[in-house]
């Protein structure tokens, strides 16, 4: 197996040492750095290009959320698993939209956290199991109205589905040959149109609406 070079991000020391240790036990995982605040653990992926984050959601001095969306949109082949204390179902869907592809509770096993990793590093996207079904609870209870992406024009409805799929913009930019900030407005656009607040709440729409997984 190749080795899997990874970055820790967690504001606190002890958290970040503990789990040095418990990945550097597995002889295919390399910790080629730490971080402590999202601004750090930005520049050094930006720096050090990990092949996987694991990253503490909440920190002191900022969003381990929007840190994760910022190393998505500059480094995509940069996974990111998402590592906390709390079951929190506003965190995990900002994380699935940030582009996280794991979200882990922090009282998770040696043996479980290793398999996680490991996934993500495949390419592989994992919610612990104790949030799965409240994931799925949560899209089969969201109302819209039907038929409110009539308002959208065909980007926004190739952009919107895109979305559902959790791109990242510069992901949506690349396959649509838009530049980052085109993709920026067009979601903005698709916000207002649809009566939304967040890219969360288009991704929700665009999955209980059928959009994902359509040609």
């Amino acid at each position: 197996m190749n080795r899997i070079r990874l970055l820790i991000v967690d504001d606190h020391e002890v958290v970040r040492v503990g789990l040095r240790a418990v990945l550097e036990r597995q002889p295919h995982f390399e910790v080629v750095g730490e971080a402590s605040t999202a601004a750090e653990a930005v520049a050094k992926a930006s720096s050090l290009k990990p092949d996987a984050v694991i990253m503490d959601i909440r920190m002191t001095g900022g969003n381990g959320v929007e840190a994760c969306r910022e190393i998505r949109e500059e480094n995509p082949a940069i996974r990111v698993i998402m590592l906390t204390s709390y079951s929190d179902d506003e965190a995990l869907f900002g994380s699935i939209m940030a582009g996280a592809s794991g979200y882990v509770l922090k009282q998770v096993g040696t043996s479980d956290l290793v398999a996680a990793v490991e996934a993500v590093a495949r390419g592989e996207s994992l919610l612990d199991p104790s949030v799965t079904t409240r994931v799925l609870e949560r899209l089969k209870d969201l109302s819209w109205q039907a038929g409110a992406e009539a308002k959208l024009n065909e980007h926004e409805l190739r952009i919107l589905k895109l979305l559902g799929e959790g791109k990242t913009n510069r992901e949506i930019a690349a396959t649509l040959y838009l530049s980052e900030k085109t993709v920026r407005n067009y979601v903005s656009s698709i916000l207002s149109k649809l009566n939304l607040s967040n890219r969360t709440q288009a991704a929700c729409y665009a999955v209980k609406r059928g959009m994902v997984g359509k040609t």
